[in-house]
């Protein structure tokens, strides 16, 4: 797999809004140092440069391809079962599940 996506409370994949009520988008604050190097790695989804808002996505493994474009803000520590289980939902070929998947 490549990555799961979520944060996006309309269910169109182009809602969602920033946490700053005064902004729709934030921007970028990408770090050389912080990489798409592993599985895990917790980053900001974005519908370009600095266009970031609600939407976040976990990597399934290392994403060189991404570095530079996207923000990473942390990793899972303790669950990565849980991508595990993501990783292996059946998807629709947009790369959608086919059933609605909640993080609790």
């Amino acid at each position: 797999g490549f990555l799961a996506q979520t944060g996006e409370p309309t269910g169109t994949g182009k809602g969602g809004a920033s946490c700053w009520e005064s902004e729709r988008y934030f921007p970028d604050e990408i770090h050389e140092n912080l990489k798409h190097s592993r599985r895990g790695i917790l980053s900001m989804a974005n519908s370009g440069a600095n266009k970031n808002s609600s939407q976040f996505f976990f990597t399934y493994g290392e994403q060189v391809k991404l570095d530079g474009k996207y923000t990473v803000f942390g990793h899972v520590i303790h669950g990565l079962e849980a991508l595990d289980d993501l990783e292996k939902v059946p998807v629709d070929e947009k790369h959608r599940p086919l059933t609605d998947i909640k993080l609790r």
